[in-house]
């Protein structure tokens, strides 16, 4: 019985991280940080070199620049890119993201 107050607590607080992005803020981090140059408006690449991100979820999205900025997927391009992406801006922009 203990059990089941500790799992709803868990996902309280998973539910509770999620709903504490913005995807407002996202919209705005994507175009002033410039995701949008390679990126396209809407996800959609300006490029078909560049990825497409329209479709991906944000739980995808948040990983990868997590890893681009830790260096544990290294790119030069996206390393330099999410280097100055606090943990909010990344949130923000996954959530963002994830609604394209």
């Amino acid at each position: 019985m203990k059990l089941i107050p500790t799992v709803l607590f868990a996902a309280a607080v998973a539910v509770s991280g999620q709903a504490m992005a913005d995807a407002a803020a996202g919209k705005a981090t994507y175009a002033a940080k410039g995701c949008i140059g390679c990126h396209g408006a809407g996800g959609v690449p300006v490029a078909p070199t560049y990825p497409k991100l329209k479709g991906l979820d944000a739980a995808f999205i948040k990983k990868n620049l997590t890893d681009f900025r830790s260096g544990a997927r290294p790119s030069p391009v996206m390393s330099a890119m999410s280097a100055g992406l606090s943990d909010a801006d990344i949130d923000n922009l996954a959530d963002y993201i994830g609604t394209l």
